[in-house]
């Protein structure tokens, strides 16, 4: 069995990353041999805005933005009739992915790339690349 890690942040191209994960999936004798682990994490808030909710209203906002970003990929799955695990986390995203994908034991992580340019990824950073220098399994990039 091949266990993956799809990080899904709700936009469209997380949902192709799921598009070619379910049609790789068609190519294996039996589908269920595909180990499908969805992952959405949100960042933190700022420490200072817990000082105006409590710890329960918080988790509540996390859980439904996460709910919110794996709807898409969800139906995606379901239409296909996939066997899947959601993740909802919270933290700084690419160490959590790398984190999360060492800890259920995953031979890859599929991502989905949203392609910016070399400048903006230069200047901004990339979680892509953070998720390709942290994980210790091949991380792959669905444009």
């Amino acid at each position: 069995m091949k266990r993956v890690l799809v990080a899904i942040d709700g936009s469209e191209c997380a949902l192709r990353a799921i598009r070619h994960l379910l049609a790789k999936r068609a190519l294996y004798r039996d589908p269920d041999e595909l180990d499908i682990h969805l992952v959405n994490v949100q960042p933190r808030l700022p420490t200072d805005v817990s000082h105006f909710f409590d710890s329960a209203e918080l988790a509540g906002y996390h859980h439904q933005e996460s709910d919110k970003a794996l709807l898409g990929a969800r139906a995606l799955l379901d239409e296909a009739g996939a066997k899947y695990t959601c993740h909802a986390e919270i933290g700084h995203v690419a160490e959590v992915i790398a984190r999360l994908a060492d800890s259920l034991g995953c031979e890859q992580i599929v991502m989905g790339a949203h392609g910016r340019g070399a400048l903006a990824e230069l200047l901004t950073g990339s979680t892509t690349q953070k998720v390709v220098h942290l994980a210790r399994v091949p991380v792959l990039l669905v444009k």
